[in-house]
């Protein structure tokens, strides 16, 4: 099982940075790794994500959680989960003074996880949390 994960303290709430995060169409404005998104965020509709490190090729998703201003995360992989399956967790948790803390993280699960070539995310996850901040700070 491969994790990848970035924490980020935003000085702003957690509803501002939740209007951000769910606003598919607005991404390419601010977020450096993504060309488009597709889809609806809603609970249990598909999205793809096509990222600028690939971008010929969607990454398709399925909103498995969606808890307003709190959780979001999306689930990809293999039709057969127990084979591999790839899990990206955003969490808003409010802190005092209008302060949140941002946490990111992804997990890939399944037999075949190790067998399938995984780029480091780290600093795309890096490059995500700031521009996030960026955003919704100004």
């Amino acid at each position: 099982m491969k994790r990848y994960s970035v924490s980020k303290i935003i000085q702003a709430s957690p509803e501002k940075i939740w209007r951000i995060l769910t606003n598919i169409d607005d991404y390419p404005n601010w977020n450096p790794g993504v060309n488009k998104i597709e889809g609806s965020l809603k609970p249990g509709k598909k999205i793809k994500i096509f990222a600028k490190i690939s971008p010929n090729r969607a990454f398709p998703a399925k909103v498995t959680t969606l808890e307003p201003c709190k959780k979001m995360i999306w689930t990809g992989g293999a039709p057969l989960k127990f084979m591999f399956k790839g899990e990206r967790t955003f969490t808003l948790v409010p802190q005092e003074n209008g302060i949140t803390k941002f946490d990111m993280q992804e997990v890939f699960s399944g037999v075949m996880s190790p067998l399938i070539p995984i780029p480091d995310l780290t600093p795309s996850f890096q490059e995500f949390a700031e521009a996030l901040k960026v955003k919704a700070e100004a």
